[in-house]
């Protein structure tokens, strides 16, 4: 049995050989054995000249035209194209290089599967009256290229097989896929809808801000992560062009599950997102258009996520290179330091307690305590302070920093193993890692002796 494998293996590598002779050594004209290079398919052609296209494959017939520098989609519908992708197709069409020429006069088409051509390319450049073509067949026999023709000629040539993908695209291939436009730059503003509830957050300076359904700052990183990802949001599919009604209930988007709009300035970009669709999707649509398109399900879930997920989770903004006045507050006792410029060309700043005990502090110990005080985080948020021990502060925190120019004010207070932490005009109480809060203890002690 296993000497019949054999055998038959080695006829299916004979066979394969043979077809490979047959067609691309037996077939190809004199002078072209020794594999000499070959010219470019379209020999001088530039890529940014060409400003028409039409591609023909699996079944799916794309116009493009370049429209002020921007590539447009005119059939099968009237869209944007991806630019990367078009540009793709241009530069293959002005590097392709001939592989080899296989048949000057072929009597039979179908050999390499040109009388019907999977892929074709017309195209026009700058001063063309008429459509250039490139045909691509099927791929030799040893799968490294394809058969080939140009314009009307009849010869058949190879080029990389690799250039399929390029080459081999529908409309939906063809066109961008980006669910939302709007200038990144210029957004000054979300709003958010889910589960009934609504979640605002607004550009305050340089910052952003919740306000709604409570008021405080926002973690910088997170907000512009949502942005981006809306920005960067692709549609995984087209489900329809126009949809009725009855479609919008269908696919949930008449009580979507979420809801985005992003503001800028007097300018408005809404997404839907509806139920869920096959293969990790949901569907979704641009309130500014009528197309039903599927997106991933992990967008939704970020649109999702509560307040909390959006706050700002530091306790401290300043840091440690930055500050220059800290009182602490425990026990009845009060410790306060100040940062002292270094005297001389270079010389390091000192710290400097000025009270209990007035003296200069070691530097090593007091960037532990700055270092641990500044990477104090909120682990999650109480609506209210009851019960979290700040009607009786274990520890207050007052520290000015950027020269003196800005103050923030922390009370931490202790229910029984838990750490609490409360900032002036901030809604409820972080709930901080316990162990960080005793190692900040302890670098204090160290410090106000």
């Amino acid at each position: 049995m296993r000497g019949l494998r054999s055998t038959f293996a080695l006829i299916v590598v004979l066979a394969g050989l043979g077809a490979y002779i047959y067609f691309v050594t037996w077939k190809t004209p004199e002078g072209d054995a020794g594999g000499k290079k070959q010219d470019k398919v379209f020999t001088a052609l530039q890529a940014d000249t060409i400003d028409e296209i039409k591609v023909s494959a699996g079944g799916d017939a794309t116009m493009l035209k370049k429209d002020g520098g921007t590539w447009q989609i005119t059939q099968p519908v009237a869209a944007k194209a991806d630019e990367s992708e078009v540009s793709g197709i241009t530069s293959a069409l002005s590097s392709i290089d001939v592989v080899r020429i296989v048949d000057e006069n072929p009597s039979n088409l179908n050999d390499y599967g040109l009388s019907n051509p999977r892929i074709e390319i017309d195209f026009k450049a700058a001063g063309d009256k008429d459509y250039r073509k490139l045909l691509i067949g099927e791929k030799s026999p040893t799968g490294a290229d394809l058969f080939a023709r140009r314009n009307d000629e009849k010869k058949v040539f190879l080029i990389p097989a690799f250039q399929e993908t390029t080459f081999n695209k529908t409309a939906f291939d063809l066109r961008d896929k980006a669910l939302l436009k709007f200038d990144r730059e210029k957004v000054d503003g979300l709003d958010v809808t889910s589960g009934g509830k609504t979640l605002t957050i607004a550009k305050d300076g340089g910052d952003w801000k919740i306000t709604k359904p409570l008021q405080t700052r926002a973690d910088f990183g997170s907000v512009e992560g949502l942005v981006g990802r809306l920005q960067t949001a692709q549609m995984k599919s087209i489900v329809t062009g126009e949809p009725t009604p009855a479609d919008l209930k269908k696919y949930g988007l008449d009580k979507p599950d979420a809801t985005v709009t992003l503001n800028a300035g007097s300018a408005r970009a809404t997404l839907l997102v509806g139920s869920t669709a096959a293969d990790n999707t949901v569907y979704a649509r641009d309130a500014s258009k009528p197309d039903v398109v599927t997106v991933e399900s992990a967008l939704l879930d970020d649109l999702k996520k509560g307040s909390d997920d959006y706050r700002r989770k530091d306790l401290f903004e300043f840091r440690p290179f930055n500050a220059t006045h800290i009182e602490i507050a425990r026990n009845g006792q009060t410790v306060v330091l100040d940062r002292v410029k270094g005297q001389g060309e270079n010389a390091p700043d000192k710290w400097h307690r000025a009270s209990p005990n007035p003296g200069d502090v070691d530097r090593d110990k007091m960037d532990g305590l700055l270092s641990k005080l500044s990477n104090m985080r909120a682990a999650s948020f109480v609506e209210s302070t009851a019960k979290t021990g700040i009607d009786k502060p274990a520890l207050t925190v007052v520290v000015k920093f950027d020269e003196g120019k800005k103050e923030e004010k922390v009370t931490f207070g202790q229910a029984g193993s838990d750490v609490f932490a409360v900032r002036p005009s901030e809604p409820g109480a972080a709930k901080a890692d316990s162990a960080d809060f005793s190692d900040a203890i302890k670098s204090l002690d160290e410090i106000a002796k």
